[in-house]
């Protein structure tokens, strides 16, 4: 079961009375600068899915760990804060950064054009491929091409979905790459895209699961951080720019990576 760890109502009582408190007891006037409220509540608002291994997930004793768990821990401790996760739907994850719920999005969004006119995108922390996958018998589909007039499966508004769709595929919608990989096996849908790193991370789990890689794209996706495009908002992608490079540059990011995926995927 998905635990909803932030008390919306509480956290905006705690933002308004810090607001509202300054020295004195005298009212402060409101800044707008996104890093100055976050740093003055003490917390960072995280939102992911919670169940994209080894991304974001639930061990076997439930609590919440992944990659970008640990890179998000790794941002807030640079920024001075603690971080406070939401975990939701894919596309419930950027409506919440929309009205301004969440502080950021950290759940392996990779950049797109179109996602680029709306957000502002720090860094890249990760570079991966993309891999088409298909049940083991399966000898129809081969290429990427080879989807026109197939089903596929992936989570909402994905850019799995996307790119799926663009190749002619019927996508039926699911919240979890264990439920993309089921209705595969189970012949409900002929394909399912995801991130390689994910779908051989599943395989260490499922050895012996019947499905298999017949393609992957050629260019590597970045991986990165979508935040709201204001300038409210830019002393504070400036501040988690400079917290990815640091991790970058101490290897911490390298240590993280090998730890969930058996490799480093924070080099292009």
């Amino acid at each position: 079961m998905k635990k909803k760890l932030l008390n919306i109502a509480m956290a905006g009582l705690m933002a308004f009375s810090l607001a509202a408190c300054g020295s004195g007891g005298e009212q402060n006037t409101e800044t707008g600068d996104l890093l100055q409220q976050i740093q003055d509540k003490g917390t960072l608002t995280v939102a992911m899915e919670g169940t994209w291994a080894p991304w974001t997930y639930h061990d076997e004793n439930d609590n919440l760990v992944g990659f970008d768990v640990e890179v998000a821990q790794k941002i807030a401790g640079k920024l001075g804060v603690e971080v406070t996760f939401v975990e939701g739907e894919w596309d419930g994850l950027f409506a919440g950064l929309d009205s301004g719920r969440y502080d950021m999005v950290i759940n392996g969004v990779e950049i797109t054009d179109e996602r680029a006119e709306k957000y502002d995108f720090s860094e890249p922390y990760g570079y991966i491929r993309t891999a088409l996958i298909v049940a083991s018998d399966n000898e129809d589909i081969k290429t990427f091409e080879d989807l026109s007039g197939k089903t596929t499966t992936n989570s909402m508004a994905s850019t799995y979905m996307t790119l799926a769709e663009s190749y002619g595929a019927t996508v039926t919608p699911v919240d979890s790459l264990d439920q993309t990989l089921d209705l595969v096996v189970a012949g409900r849908v002929d394909a399912t895209l995801n991130a390689e790193v994910s779908f051989y991370d599943y395989m260490n789990v499922h050895p012996d699961a019947p499905v298999k890689v017949v393609a992957l794209t050629d260019d590597a996706s970045h991986v990165s951080i979508p935040i709201r495009k204001e300038e409210a908002t830019a002393a504070f992608k400036a501040a988690v720019d400079q917290a990815i490079r640091e991790l970058k540059e101490s290897g911490e990011l390298a240590e993280i990576s090998i730890k969930y995926f058996g490799s480093d995927i924070t080099k292009e």
